[in-house]
């Protein structure tokens, strides 16, 4: 999944991926790789935590189906109301009080669409799915979270890191630098 280069067509291709494993996604209640999540709560995090970032920022999305009754209808809901979102108003500024003035289509790539792009792996583990996330966008969202890693630690949204061969392919080391275990696997992950 090669990524194009502009916001609204990044988060067309990376919401799409997320929206196959949702489709494919039988058993909502599948241990995730997120400590004490499920699938459903891979979804549910992207859709509230997203609400609320954009409405930190005065831009309030259309309200929808709540992800704990009905997690594939809402998240079709807001990958579609974000899509509209970067393809109608992507150009206009948007300040968020933690991150700044920005434009409002990068900030939502920036954030949003980078944390699909890494929840798409939660959920693809979660529910025995392929993954299909593109090496080089892996590879150049690593190099720009290591020199703020004390940062992203600080935040308390990311796990401690996971050790991963340096010639590992990019996605296990992007996961493994944020606490994610590449060899992750629902019975992996069961207490023992």
């Amino acid at each position: 999944m090669a990524l194009p280069r502009t916001p609204a067509a990044r988060h067309e291709l990376v919401a799409g991926e997320l929206s196959r494993l949702v489709a494919g996604t039988t058993d909502w209640d599948a241990p995730a790789p997120v400590d004490g999540w499920t699938a459903r709560d891979v979804v549910d995090h992207l859709v509230t935590w997203s609400t609320g970032f954009l409405s930190a920022g005065g831009v309030d999305l259309p309200p929808g189906p709540s992800a704990a009754e009905d997690p594939a209808t809402a998240w079709r809901h807001h990958a579609d109301a974000v899509q509209a979102l970067v393809d109608e108003r992507g150009g206009e500024p948007f300040t968020h009080p933690h991150v700044g003035p920005g434009q409002l289509d990068t900030t939502v790539d920036r954030f949003y669409t980078a944390d699909v792009f890494m929840h798409s792996w939660d959920l693809a583990r979660a529910t025995g799915q392929d993954a299909r996330l593109d090496e080089d966008e892996a590879a150049s969202m690593l190099a720009g979270m290591q020199p703020i890693e004390q940062v992203l630690r600080d935040s308390g949204h990311y796990g401690p890191p996971v050790a991963v061969p340096d010639d590992a392919p990019a996605v296990d080391r992007l996961m493994g630098f944020v606490g994610r275990d590449p060899g992750w696997r629902p019975t992996a992950g069961a207490p023992s």
